[in-house]
């Protein structure tokens, strides 16, 4: 049986309480990659694409990983529509929420906005502003992102491309969630 805090209201706590919770967050910590990739592996199956969701998200890290990327940009290139899971109407804020204790800030945001970034490629036909990205076109990260989604992410549709398994990903994720998490982000 697993020590229970003492507290009813978390203002009443005590460090032995909050002992307690710690380490029940590292322990939960620890198991991250392994919900993750499990969370990828949900992503196998049906999907109105020649290919399913996992192997967009396999193609879109091999093309990265091709093209000279570095280890992080690949794990996010792999993890960019991990938010389909869990939100699919908002997938691009839960990838980078996930994403953004352990990422540069360039990579958290190519993350958070590549979903808008998309829209340009698609969004004409659902009667939205294929344009909206525009609104970003003074940030700092704008072209990163555009190159993101024009280079790796649109183009991972392809039944014929050669693409990696999720076996070849898995060291990155791992290694990614074992970073020391930055405090960016990671109480808001």
């Amino acid at each position: 049986m697993i020590d229970k805090v003492r507290f009813t209201a978390m203002e009443n706590g005590t460090q032995a309480d909050y002992d307690l919770v710690f380490a029940h967050d590292a322990r939960n910590v620890a198991k991250q990659a392994d919900r993750v990739l499990g969370w990828l592996r949900q992503m196998e199956g049906e999907s109105p694409y020649q290919i399913s969701r996992l192997e967009h998200c396999l193609q879109t890290a091999t093309r990265a990983e091709n093209d000279g990327a570095d280890d992080e940009t690949i794990a996010c290139a792999l993890l960019h529509d991990i938010g389909d899971i869990l939100a699919p109407t908002n997938h691009s804020a839960i990838a980078a929420a996930l994403l953004a204790p352990y990422v540069s800030e360039q990579n958290h945001w190519i993350v958070l906005h590549h979903g808008l970034f998309q829209g340009y490629y698609w969004f004409e036909y659902d009667g939205q502003d294929p344009n909206a990205r525009d609104r970003f076109k003074d940030h700092e990260f704008y072209d990163a992102c555009v190159d993101f989604c024009a280079r790796w992410d649109q183009v991972s549709f392809d039944p014929d491309y050669e693409t990696q398994p999720l076996e070849h990903f898995e060291p990155l994720v791992r290694d990614l969630f074992a970073r020391q998490p930055n405090s960016r982000n990671r109480y808001e």
